[in-house]
């Protein structure tokens, strides 16, 4: 499995190895230090994800959770691209986008650090999935996750299958 911003590897990547062989990617040196500490069985690279490749049918799975709407949108479908390559026939993808389209912006403060945001609506996502190979398997809703007292806002997440 990979686990595209995989951050500090807490808790989806620790879960996920309990069962797979995880690769985690994150653009983070600080938070790749951190999964190598949380997730003993793993294989962990600092790196930005559209600088990497991996061989064809490398994985039977990839997440990638709040992650994908940092990257610039205009790399977004050559991401999916890499993923359904990257991934086994049959293989899954799971992941959160944004549900509207938003130009690319910077917050200066989240959570501490600087944080980019750049993303497309889901009529794109869904037409940029199937235009890479993924069949839609389910789309729903996810809540963020932060127990702080954080705005409540929910993210789409779907789960796909490369065709």
């Amino acid at each position: 499995m990979l686990d595209i911003g995989c951050g500090s590897g807490l808790p989806v990547t620790r879960e996920l190895s309990k069962r797979f062989v995880m690769t985690g990617v994150d653009i983070s040196g600080e938070q790749i230090r951190r999964a190598r500490e949380n997730v003993r069985h793993g294989t962990f690279l600092h790196s930005d994800i559209m600088a990497l490749d991996f061989p064809v049918a490398s994985f039977d799975g990839v997440v990638a959770l709040y992650a994908i709407f940092h990257l610039p949108r205009g790399e977004h479908a050559r991401l999916f691209w890499n993923i359904r390559r990257w991934l086994k026939p049959g293989g899954y993808l799971v992941t959160t986008l944004s549900r509207e389209a938003e130009e690319a912006y910077t917050e200066d403060d989240f959570f501490g650090v600087e944080m980019y945001w750049s993303n497309y609506g889901m009529p794109e996502y869904f037409a940029m999935l199937a235009e890479a190979g993924f069949e839609i398997l389910k789309s729903s809703e996810v809540g963020h996750g932060y127990t702080l007292d954080a705005p409540k806002e929910t993210h789409p997440m779907i789960i796909a299958r490369a065709v």
